[in-house]
């Protein structure tokens, strides 16, 4: 990862969900840019406690980065839901988590990142945000195709030709593992925003919040839980 550069864009939107991966983007476009919008997107998921967590997140996150409060802007929420009808998943309707027939998890919600961030390069473009901020990663990824480098770099090309204008599409994940996303977060905002992120980011598939781990709340089985439960314990160990 590139360091900071003194000459760089000045805005950006990024795309928040609330998870572990989208509040380390947060601090980290809070670092760099003078100006941090967010946006979430209701496509249906089954838990609620995701559109909550991402408030909550915000809010700690000015409390935890006070140096950078005053960069942080409004956020957006884009209805989505007419999409995640259509767009069956486990996430968005009772089915069970396994691989299906092609060999992609049940969680994978179909398009999911290409919808987000196409209505969100919309926004940013009304908005004046200059660049859009993702956590997307295929490092660590639970197999979904639209996480990958080569779609987000075929999105942000076909973004750029569609608004006639360049659109930059910022992964800071894209190739750290779990352990590494910590390792950042840390780095960043130190055990402050560690703790933000333990207590009140979620991830779970589940929507489980009764369930206190040391890498924060879960059900602890789903592959979501795995991959975050498994990235802190290998990070704490090099602590």
């Amino acid at each position: 990862m590139s360091e900071i550069d003194p000459n760089r864009t000045k805005s950006a939107l990024v795309l928040f969900s609330g998870g572990q991966d989208s509040a380390t983007c947060l601090a980290w476009a809070l670092e760099r840019f003078d100006r941090v919008e967010t946006v979430g997107f209701d496509y249906g998921q089954r838990h609620a406690v995701e559109m909550q967590a991402r408030l909550d997140v915000r809010d700690g996150m000015v409390k935890v980065l006070p140096q950078w409060a005053d960069r942080l802007g409004p956020d957006h929420v884009v209805d989505l839901t007419g999409y995640g009808k259509i767009a069956d998943s486990a996430l968005t309707a009772e089915r069970a988590i396994e691989m299906d027939e092609r060999g992609l998890p049940t969680t994978f919600v179909p398009g999911r990142n290409l919808v987000f961030l196409t209505c969100a390069a919309a926004l940013a473009d009304r908005r004046g945000l200059e660049v859009l901020v993702g956590g997307m990663c295929e490092t660590d990824y639970s197999g979904y195709p639209d996480c990958r480098r080569d779609t987000i770099e075929a999105m942000a090309q076909a973004l750029s030709l569609g608004l006639d204008k360049p659109v930059v599409i910022d992964t800071p994940l894209m190739h750290l593992t779990k352990a590494q996303t910590w390792e950042l977060a840390d780095r960043i905002g130190g055990a402050a925003l560690v703790e933000l992120i333990v207590e009140v980011s979620h991830t779970c598939y589940l929507g489980d919040r009764e369930h206190r781990h040391a890498w924060g709340y879960g059900c602890g089985d789903c592959p979501a839980c795995e991959l975050r439960a498994a990235g802190h314990a290998e990070w704490a160990a090099g602590q």
